[in-house]
């Protein structure tokens, strides 16, 4: 198996396993992400262990794996050049918060649920790589 190929596998891999996280979690269905966020009356709350066990993986895969030299397929670690918290993080946060308390998807379940031939899910992710389109068009940082 090529270089090439291996990366490929490995992010198909990775994307089958959070694929089926998400269905699993239930996170493909927005009603219980909007369950989630009713506190105020049908509140579901299962969705503070999923969101912890997502953070918790997370935060004791990247201690490990921060601590090679480089990746496994790729010549070197792609994180954020910036940390700091300015008004355009925010703004972009305030939209996606709002967006998903609204539709109950974000990216990831959005484009999980499409493989249930849902409508719903067809219009938010047409509505994402619209709003990509448009970011990349008229408001990306150019270099």
């Amino acid at each position: 198996m090529t270089h090439a190929a291996a990366r490929n596998a490995s992010a198909l891999a990775a994307g089958l396993l959070f694929g089926l996280g998400l269905a699993i979690s239930q996170m493909v269905n927005p009603r219980k992400v909007l369950d989630f966020l009713d506190v105020a009356g049908n509140w579901d709350p299962s969705l503070v262990l999923v969101l912890g066990g997502a953070v918790g993986v997370a935060m004791l895969a990247f201690r490990f794996v921060l601590k090679r030299r480089q990746p496994i397929f790729d010549g070197e670690f792609h994180l954020p050049k910036t940390t700091k918290v300015d008004r355009r993080l925010l703004v972009g946060s305030a939209i996606f918060g709002v967006g998903w308390g609204i539709g109950g998807y974000c990216p990831g379940p959005g484009i999980a649920a499409l493989s249930a031939a849902s409508v719903e899910a067809l219009v938010f992710v047409a509505g994402l790589a619209f709003g990509s389109f448009l970011y990349q068009r008229f408001a990306a940082p150019r270099d």
